[in-house]
């Protein structure tokens, strides 16, 4: 017999049982997040053209898309709220018949003593400027004044049921603002996740078209440079020192490297989302037959995990922990 290698990593990948057991990295349903969608004054879900699959819920289908996504093991769902108003300083945000707090109340009963109930903490569903703050006399985001509102939509929504605020907004000093603001008016046990490295990605278009987005210009100003990575550390850290219960890197596919980064450092749980325009290259590219769908999101969100990733939020959170159950 011809002597061949003594090492032979290949002998750990001989058998689908052998994979299965040496495996490193591992999805469970438990660690997905299911973005939501919910919007004012439709009676029946809307579908979203730019995201296959994805729709626009009315109150009805949303309770009953919460609840498929409880049953399948879900660990949580994030809300996004679509109003049929929207103004300056976006004041659909806090009321509290505002179509994301009707929701969340909605959303709590069904399902909040079984999954954790995540509401976005942003104002560009909201303004009708389109921009995730409150803008000044000059036409520029108002980073204090954004706080404020912050503020009152942290104490609307964690009055609704929120057990975990997603603070997506870029302003400078919104954690510890938030978690001032819970503290004080007795919501302790609310948490918080920080979107610490957001970066100005192109890989959000379809989200707008998801939420209606009104936005004038762009975002750049609060939303960090898709070239910086230590940047994205120094967000992650910060949110940690205001207070962050959770910090987030989005989107995850071209900051897989700031992800690691932060999982390597953070004492605290980093999450990823898998943002729009991940998903809706993935269906595109499988529906013209170029790819395998199911091969390509499950590789896509181990990626993820693999890099660090404690939890993925991802709009294939319910099929995929259909496929690991």
């Amino acid at each position: 017999m011809t002597e061949g290698p003594s090492i032979r990593p290949r002998r750990l990948r001989t058998t689908p049982a052998m994979r299965r057991l040496v495996a490193e990295t591992r999805l469970h349903p438990a660690e997905l997040v299911l973005p939501m969608f919910v919007r004012e004054g439709v009676t029946e879900p809307v579908p979203i053209s730019s995201m296959p699959g994805v729709v626009n819920h009315s109150l009805d289908s949303l309770r009953r898309a919460v609840v498929e996504a409880a049953e399948a093991g879900v660990g949580g769902v994030m809300l996004f709220g679509i109003p049929t108003h929207k103004d300056a300083i976006g004041s659909g945000a806090t009321d509290d018949n505002g179509i994301l707090n009707v929701a969340t109340r909605a959303v709590v009963e069904e399902v909040g003593a079984t999954i954790v109930v995540q509401t976005d903490l942003c104002l560009d569903e909201f303004t009708d400027h389109g921009h995730c703050g409150v803008l000044d006399a000059r036409g520029r985001i108002d980073n204090d004044a954004s706080l404020e509102r912050y503020r009152d939509m942290a104490i609307a929504q964690a009055s609704a049921g929120s057990q975990l605020l997603g603070l997506s907004g870029m302003m400078d000093g919104q954690v510890a603002a938030v978690r001032d603001e819970l503290d004080r008016n007795g919501f302790i046990d609310t948490a918080v996740l920080g979107y610490a490295a957001k970066y100005a990605s192109a890989f959000y278009g379809p989200f707008r078209e998801a939420v209606q987005s009104s936005l004038d210009g762009d975002r750049r100003s609060y939303q960090l440079d898709p070239g910086n990575r230590r940047e994205g550390l120094r967000e992650v850290m910060l949110d940690i020192d205001e207070g962050a219960d959770i910090v987030m890197v989005k989107p995850a596919m071209s900051y897989l490297d700031v992800l690691a980064d932060a999982a390597a450092t953070s004492p605290i749980p980093v999450w990823a989302y898998q943002v729009s325009g991940e998903y809706s290259m993935i269906e595109a590219a499988a529906a013209n037959g170029w790819i395998d769908r199911r091969r390509a999101i499950e590789e896509s969100v181990v990626g993820i995990k693999r890099a660090g990733a404690d939890a993925v939020l991802t709009y294939w959170a319910t099929e995929l922990a259909g496929w690991l159950r």
